[in-house]
């Protein structure tokens, strides 16, 4: 088969709306999932057994079933109790919720990397837990796992295709559906490269970041 870059133009259309939805999907996944981490691990460290267990369970089921069926279980279950999700909305909320109860575990490390002379001098200055925790764990906890909540960003834009099963079309559904229809090859090749053009800077990004931090 020979490379045609006619295909490749015919494609670009549609190759500029599947990026669009994967950078919509993977800015607000990443929301979701960096705000949702935190919260779960936070509330796994409460004294109330009533809170902890509860996450604890939630967390650990979510973290150990499959992206693809929680997004199915979203689109065609959740509807049948409460208003239905566009594919996209859908796609987010999958994305971050999956992605949250890995990142809880990151955030988890990097509270319990905090020294315990930092819990001990707040409270030797009279600290109530919210100022403990706003004002000296996490500003120390946070800036620990950076590099590691960076790699999960890059993870996710790997896994946004499985929205494409639900009718959510990001790079490599659109790829996909062009292919088919075409019977060509370069509307994938353009994706492949794509990803790697999305994800390598990145990847770079993280190490010069986790290089100053460590400083």
């Amino acid at each position: 088969m020979n490379w045609n870059w006619s295909h490749v133009d015919d494609f670009m259309p549609l190759f500029w709306d599947g990026v669009e939805l994967t950078l919509k999907a993977l800015f607000f996944g990443t929301l979701i999932a960096f705000s949702l981490g935190l919260v779960w691990a936070i509330a796994q460290r409460s004294e109330k057994k009533w809170i902890r267990w509860p996450v604890t369970v939630f967390t650990e089921f979510i973290r150990n079933t499959p992206l693809l069926v929680q997004l199915f279980f979203l689109f065609y279950v959740v509807p049948e109790w409460g208003p239905s999700m566009s594919p996209l909305t859908t796609g987010i909320v999958g994305l971050g919720l999956h992605y949250s109860t890995y990142t809880s575990e990151v955030y988890r490390a990097g509270i319990d990397g905090v020294p315990a002379g930092q819990w001990e001098a707040a409270t030797a200055l009279s600290l109530s837990k919210r100022r403990t925790w706003t004002a000296v764990i996490l500003p120390q906890a946070v800036r620990r796992v950076i590099p590691a909540l960076g790699n999960y960003v890059i993870v996710m834009l790997k896994e946004s295709p499985q929205m494409a099963a639900i009718g959510a079309l990001d790079m490599l559904g659109q790829a996909q559906g062009y292919s088919q229809a075409t019977f060509t090859y370069e509307a994938i090749s353009v994706v492949g490269v794509a990803f790697i053009v999305i994800a390598y800077p990145a990847s770079l990004l993280l190490r010069v970041l986790e290089r100053r931090l460590v400083r």
